[in-house]
């Protein structure tokens, strides 16, 4: 019963990973979005001036959310604890 339960838990972590891994993704995708078009997205956003902070604030948090969900995946495929703490 304990085994399916640490294969249980190893499973739902690799998928809470993806999961981080992907907005991240999406985060830093928007973020070049806003950076190398800012005109397609200043319609949305009144403030021009925060538009750039913005762009790059978005970039560096979406990489660094792609970079914890990836060894996120990676410390609950292998059961590594410091990948999992990191």
């Amino acid at each position: 019963v304990l085994m399916g339960i640490l294969s249980c838990m190893k499973y739902l972590m690799f998928i809470f990973n993806v999961l981080v891994f992907a907005g991240g993704t999406c985060l830093a995708g928007m973020g070049v979005w806003v950076a190398v078009d800012p005109a397609g997205f200043q319609d949305i956003v009144a403030a021009r001036a925060v538009l750039s902070a913005g762009a790059w604030l978005l970039l560096a948090v979406g990489i660094a959310l792609s970079l914890l969900g990836f060894l996120g995946c990676c410390g609950a495929l292998r059961r590594s604890r410091p990948l999992l703490l990191l």
